[in-house]
């Protein structure tokens, strides 16, 4: 396999794109050509909804091919279209054979909750002070503990949920990560729901390899009302869904609400304000986790 690697300013990438794929590139990539510098961009957009951009500003395209003459051969058409002015071949590399399942687990290493809480793939053990642990491995679903917003719902839960003998809702469950967690610190009945099938499938296998018991389904199983109500989902939905989750959290209970960037708390206090009164408990990294009390 070969690398085509081009240098390219935004309004090139989407002709580039549709010429590349047009090459027959087996996969393109799209990459901030400043990362990692003092230069770099953040793009932040939601599922469902258009990107905010079709690139940055400099943006590093990489189109992988399956020999190195289609890969000299397509930036040699390149070169000759009107499009092509701005951008820049960078060259092509030979991209070596590796042991991918190997790399793979490289990049997945325990990650810390609190001191006592961890979330450990199945090919590494458990730190020595590790007292909860959940066995998780990289998936289709959201949510490995790698996310800011993933381990502050944990945090919560394993420092201020109060979970004990609780009904438990963890809406858009994903991997069903935060259901488990739920389970761990001692909430009674769970259901973890999802509109994905495949998230549904993710939680109810992650369930059984850490030995937990809980309801998973599609966001109708969810019925009644709950002491907790998790949803780390992003800002969007959960403005969409304020009534409805609101309405799931009984009297007394708490409404836990993450995937919500700093600048976006004004919003979300906004579309809770007529059932609840949000507020931020948490923050990392640019992202928050909201709270309320009912």
């Amino acid at each position: 396999m070969f690398e085509l690697r081009l240098l390219a300013p935004e309004e090139r990438i989407e002709s580039l794109g549709d010429a590349l794929d047009a090459l027959d590139a087996l996969s393109i990539s799209v990459e901030d050509a400043d990362a990692q510098t003092d230069a770099e961009q953040a793009l932040f957009g939601e599922p469902g909804m258009p990107p905010p951009k079709e690139g940055w500003q400099r943006s590093r395209v990489i189109a992988l091919f399956a020999t190195e003459e289609l890969a000299r051969d397509a930036g040699s058409v390149l070169a000759l279209q009107d499009f092509f002015e701005g951008c820049t071949l960078l060259g092509i590399a030979e991209l070596q054979d590796q042991d991918w399942v190997r790399l793979t687990q490289s990049q997945f290493a325990p990650v810390e909750i609190t001191p006592e809480f961890w979330i450990v793939p199945s090919w590494h053990e458990a730190p020595a002070q590790a007292t909860q642990v959940i066995r998780l491995d990289p998936g289709l679903a959201f949510g490995t503990g790698t996310h800011p917003t993933t381990r502050m719902c944990l945090r919560w839960i394993a420092t201020r949920g109060a979970l004990a003998g609780q009904r438990v809702l963890d809406y858009g469950c994903g991997s069903g990560i935060l259901a488990i967690g739920a389970v761990k610190y001692g909430a009674g009945e769970i259901d973890a729901v999802d509109i994905d099938e495949a998230a549904v499938s993710s939680t109810r296998l992650n369930a059984e390899a850490n030995g937990v018991t809980l309801n998973a389904g599609l966001p109708e199983a969810a019925q009644g009302q709950y002491g907790t109500v998790l949803a780390n989902i992003l800002a969007t939905p959960l403005k969409v869904l304020a009534p409805l989750l609101c309405e799931r959290v009984a009297s007394g209970g708490s409404l836990v609400l993450a995937g919500i960037l700093e600048r976006q708390a004004d919003e979300l206090k906004e579309a809770y304000a007529p059932y609840v009164a949000l507020e931020v408990s948490d923050s990392e990294d640019g992202w928050i986790l909201m709270t309320a009390r009912r």
